[in-house]
């Protein structure tokens, strides 16, 4: 009978001990800074994982119920974020397959917000339209599109990770301001969240895809969810190919509880003589009463070169 005591007191210290550490990184990666108004003469760009819906659930996380729920918050945020240009990752609506033909959460925000169009989109046959990039259709005109899968083969569509998981990609969308041309791009990624051979091939795969943008004099915008975090391998690899990488402040992925348990996994990568005016800013709040996923928003107004 003492032995039981004994364990469960000490199962109980355990999990006081936990919490207490759970607690502590949770304030550690926490913030509260407010996004400021847009920085004059600047483009706003943002990254956002918002997590795809099961098309064949009526309910349940992250079925189309659960989607019709968080619809007007994930309008809320991208209304309140502002940006010229926004890379989203994960915007699919599954049913089985690759068939794109359905994507609520596009159609929804561009429906709603008439001033925008997707970059990086297409026939699904053809494009692997998931990823897409809206941007401001007044302020930039899209020169060119394209993608890599992170794979063997990166220009197969669909063609699975370098050790045989899901497909994963890159979309990157070309881009040229109305105002005076000037041409940059915008790279979209979303490296694999399990495999940290998978992510160091995939940053290996991305940096060899942006030299020739750079070697052209193109600055390059990297966005997206690394799932990895800043001082990272991964980070690294792509930092040798001559991206700065901002210091996002505190957790980017929140467990869809608003729990902020670990550093940024999203992030935001400028080559080419392109510099951070503002930002970066974690948006770390719920918008319209809901969370629009599990991922929070990260933003930064950009300069770019004259």
């Amino acid at each position: 009978m003492r032995f039981f005591r004994r364990t469960a007191q000490i199962i109980v210290a355990m999990l006081a001990l936990l919490s207490l550490v759970a607690c502590a990184l949770h304030f550690t990666n926490s913030t509260a800074e407010p996004l400021p108004p847009k920085d004059a003469g600047t483009h706003r760009v943002a990254t956002h994982n918002v997590h795809y819906i099961w098309l064949n659930r009526a309910t349940g996380a992250w079925s189309v119920g659960d989607w019709q729920a968080r619809a007007p918050a994930m309008d809320a945020a991208f209304k309140v974020i502002d940006a010229d240009i926004v890379a989203f990752q994960e915007m699919e609506s599954f049913a089985g397959g690759n068939s794109d033909r359905v994507n609520l959460a596009r159609s929804y925000l561009l429906e709603n917000n008439p001033d925008y169009a997707a970059a990086a989109v297409g026939d699904w046959r053809d494009f692997p339209s998931t990823q897409p990039i809206f941007y401001r259709t007044d302020r930039y005109r899209l020169v060119d599109q394209g993608w890599f899968f992170f794979s063997d083969t990166p220009d197969v569509i669909y063609s699975r990770t370098f050790d045989g998981s899901f497909p994963a990609f890159a979309s990157w969308a070309r881009f040229a301001t109305r105002a005076d041309g000037t041409e940059f791009v915008v790279m979209n990624v979303h490296y694999e969240y399990k495999s940290a051979s998978n992510r160091l091939q995939s940053a290996a795969l991305t940096a060899e895809r942006i030299a020739p943008f750079r070697a052209a004099g193109l600055p390059v915008l990297l966005l997206g969810d690394l799932n990895a975090r800043t001082g990272s391998e991964t980070m690294g690899v792509l930092e040798g190919a001559g991206l700065a990488f901002l210091d996002v402040d505190g957790a980017t992925y929140h467990f869809d509880r608003g729990i902020n348990l670990f550093g940024a996994i999203d992030h935001i990568g400028l080559s080419g003589g392109a510099a951070a005016r503002a930002g970066p800013f974690t948006l770390q709040r719920k918008f319209a009463g809901d969370w629009p996923s599990d991922h929070y928003p990260v933003v930064a107004d950009i300069a770019l070169p004259e």
